[in-house]
């Protein structure tokens, strides 16, 4: 099976290229990627824990799923796609944000993504996927805000730049679904 490319892209977010995934996070190269966070009508945000055979970030919490887009594929598609591989169910998402970030890890790859950030409503349970998630866990984001800043060694870099950077306009964007 041929590893999977990523899109690289320039700070515009203009496609410059393809690239082998592990290639890309080996030369800390730019490229495009998703982060997906599905709502319930309670407010609270879907977290999945990552499964532990991941090659980095290996049981860590983070938003809903995410990954990268392939050549031909809208933000949306790919984050539709990502959602049902993941966790085994469907939403119409919305495209929020999105935002450049660069996190070396302890294993020498590092990730510097354009990362799009969608939201999307959802309220049964999940059809994990277990070779892609540990587990999940609904939660309200106020709860996540504080977790993390009591115990932010067990989320993933980029799901703690979100809600950093992004959580009012996250927050505010939620009343629309």
């Amino acid at each position: 099976m041929k590893e999977e490319e990523v899109i690289l892209v320039n700070t515009n977010d203009e496609p410059i290229g393809t690239m082998p995934k592990m290639e890309a996070h080996e030369k800390a190269v730019l490229h495009r990627a998703f982060s997906v966070f599905i709502m319930n009508k309670n407010g609270e945000t879907m977290l999945q824990q990552r499964a532990a055979h991941k090659y980095h970030s290996p049981l860590l919490w983070t938003n809903t799923c995410c990954s990268h887009q392939r050549v031909g594929e809208s933000n949306i598609q790919a984050g539709k796609r990502r959602l049902q591989e993941e966790m085994g169910f469907s939403a119409e998402l919305q495209e929020v944000t999105s935002f450049i970030y660069k996190a070396p890890f302890d294993n020498g790859l590092t990730e510097h993504e354009l990362d799009h950030v969608m939201i999307g409503s959802y309220n049964g349970e999940p059809k994990i996927n277990l070779d892609e998630v540990e587990s999940w866990k609904w939660m309200k984001p106020v709860d996540i805000k504080k977790d993390i800043a009591i115990n932010p060694e067990i989320y993933t870099v980029w799901f703690k730049i979100i809600f950093e950077k992004f959580y009012t306009h996250i927050n505010q964007n939620r009343e629309g679904l």
